[in-house]
């Protein structure tokens, strides 16, 4: 089994900054990929990034060049900084993580998610 452990959320300013953390334990050697999904009151799930084990990423068009996910191998943990934030990235962001072979397989376990709110 895999646990994640996300931290990071809150309540930002429009224009302002947050980092979400997502940290793997367990069977990590199963992880192929991990990133975040994210869904607001009444709209669909978007996924909003996702980076291999080898590094590569994948973006909403949304978010590109205003979120970045990076991961740190030795400590098992994927970042999402996200700048300039509008009020329209508010919702609850959920960390995720599948066991390949794909970017894009589906999710096969999942963070406890945590609210970021954009609003002045």
């Amino acid at each position: 089994q895999v646990q994640l452990v996300e931290s990071g959320g809150g309540l930002v300013q429009p224009g302002g900054s947050l980092r979400l953390s997502c940290a793997a334990s367990g069977s990590i050697f199963s992880i192929y990929a991990m990133g975040w999904y994210r869904q607001a009151p009444g709209k669909q799930r978007e996924l909003v990034a996702v980076i291999t084990r080898g590094g590569s990423t994948n973006y909403a068009d949304s978010v590109k060049g205003r979120f970045t996910i990076s991961r740190d191998n030795a400590k098992n943990t994927v970042y999402l900084q996200m700048n300039s934030l509008k009020p329209e990235d508010t919702a609850v962001y959920s960390c995720y993580a599948n066991s390949g072979p794909t970017i894009f397989d589906i999710p096969r376990h999942w963070g406890q998610g945590t609210q970021v709110t954009v609003s002045s």
